[in-house]
């Protein structure tokens, strides 16, 4: 024997706002004059509300939507506005990271963030080449942020806590190719830098 086959009834779907409404106030007749079976309503009341994850702009009339286009747009007009002045700033000035050093790694940590941030609507290639910073060199920036070692002479505590910071190594070059000290031993000049405030480094490390 054969049986007749037979098609799946469709399930009918119903807003969840419709179903939180006659839960709250328990009034069949809100969803029944729109059609719901009244067995159905009647299961909406011993039902929790569903949790549903919406967009809040679908529950914004026309107007609201309206005032919500232009303030953005207002606001889309003043960011285009900064960001050309930023451009026309940053070529007027010439400067580029393509032929810059960055010795400090708090600098690099700041541009490191930033193009995390940024990444978010633009892709990173844009990005690269808008601060005119090449793949590897972005890459390795990354990597050494990892290590705490972004600085050019590393400082971190962990890694290397007797190390020279990049501002002291700076302030011992100073010292010594100044025309001031130049007639001064370097044990001396160690001692005059401690006396000073200036260096902490012993007279073998100057």
């Amino acid at each position: 024997m054969i049986s007749p086959m037979t098609t799946a009834r469709p399930q009918q779907c119903y807003d969840h706002r419709l179903r939180e409404l006659v839960h709250r106030t328990g009034d069949l007749t809100i969803a029944t004059d729109l059609g719901v079976p009244p067995s159905t309503a009647r299961a909406w009341l011993g039902t929790a509300p569903t949790v549903v994850v919406s967009l809040e702009v679908a529950d914004l009339t026309e107007l609201e939507l309206r005032q919500e286009v232009l303030t953005l747009r207002r606001r889309v007009q003043k960011l285009a506005a900064l960001l050309r002045l930023a451009l026309v700033l940053l070529r007027v000035s010439g400067f580029t990271l393509s032929g810059e050093r960055l010795l400090d790694g708090s600098d690099k940590l700041r541009i490191l963030r930033a193009i995390d941030q940024a990444r978010a609507g633009i892709p990173l290639r844009a990005l690269l080449r808008l601060l005119r910073l090449s793949p590897s060199r972005f890459h390795a920036w990354r990597r050494r942020r990892i290590a705490c070692a972004l600085d050019d002479q590393s400082s971190c505590p962990r890694t290397s806590p007797h190390r020279l910071t990049p501002s002291e190594v700076r302030g011992i070059e100073d010292m010594v190719t100044s025309p001031e000290y130049r007639h001064v031993p370097t044990g001396t000049l160690a001692v005059l830098a401690q006396r000073l405030g200036t260096v902490w480094a012993s007279a073998s490390t100057w």
